[in-house]
């Protein structure tokens, strides 16, 4: 199954990669389970990994310290951070930093932006990932863009084995929770802190003001800003991508 772009590239087809549909889809399915297994313990359980992994593994991490480099820490606690945010199941450190970074080098760039928002908020949300392109999938050509981390052992080790870490996570759960524990610390968890994470490539690129006239549609989002911990003041951001902090204001 192919998808055809739009007129202003008609050239263009797009494979559908039915193994990313399943995988991305059976999760989503499972999540509908959570009516059926709720507690207020497990709820909470699904709040903390999402701040953990959201604010501290992906933003704090993957984002501002992996990518941009905007903080110094030690190598150890570098990571540690790598490691959370590799919980997150987003990707390996050197798949999410140099997608990211391209992101920065060409912003909404038709072909150079692995979630051009010029494709449209779907495509920036999640059809990128279903149709992918395989400059931004194949490891051969995407570690160019993140030659830091591709050098370091750890990087990786994290990036071939990232989705056997949610083994331990579901185990130490279900061990102290049972099944609920599992299906909101796990799943729900898994696809919610998905969803957080793609808002800010399309929502953030669609909806919003804007603090600076950055070359691009980033603009800032207080909701997305809330669910992301930071990262919905997205046109500050890309204004100063290097800066630690993403707000202006209190």
């Amino acid at each position: 199954m192919t998808i055809h772009s739009l007129a202003a590239q008609p050239q263009e087809q797009l494979k559908l990669k039915w193994l990313n549909v399943v995988f991305f889809g059976s999760f989503h399915a499972l999540a509908l389970l959570a009516p059926w297994y709720f507690s207020w313990s497990a709820l909470g359980v699904m709040v903390f990994l999402h701040w953990l992994l959201g604010s501290i593994g992906i933003c704090l991490g993957y984002h501002r310290l992996l990518t941009h480099r905007s903080l110094q820490v030690p190598k150890w606690l570098e990571y540690v951070l790598a490691t959370v945010g590799a919980l997150a199941m987003q990707g390996g450190p050197i798949f999410w930093v140099a997608a990211h970074r391209l992101h920065h080098l060409y912003t909404e760039d038709w072909d150079k932006d692995p979630y051009s928002s010029q494709r449209g908020f779907w495509w920036s949300h999640l059809l990128w990932v279903f149709y992918p392109r395989p400059e931004f999938f194949d490891y051969d050509t995407y570690k160019k863009f993140a030659p830091d981390l591709e050098r370091d052992p750890f990087y990786r080790w994290l990036g071939r084995y990232f989705l056997l870490l949610q083994i331990p996570v579901a185990v130490l759960l279900y061990a102290v929770g049972g099944l609920p524990f599992v299906v909101y610390g796990v799943v729900l968890r898994i696809v919610l802190l998905w969803h957080s994470t793609w808002l800010i490539n399309s929502a953030a690129h669609w909806r919003g003001y804007r603090n600076f006239s950055s070359d691009d549609s980033s603009r800032n989002l207080w909701w997305a800003a809330l669910l992301t911990y930071g990262e919905g003041w997205h046109n500050n951001h890309h204004a100063f991508p290097n800066v630690a902090k993403a707000g202006c204001h209190w």
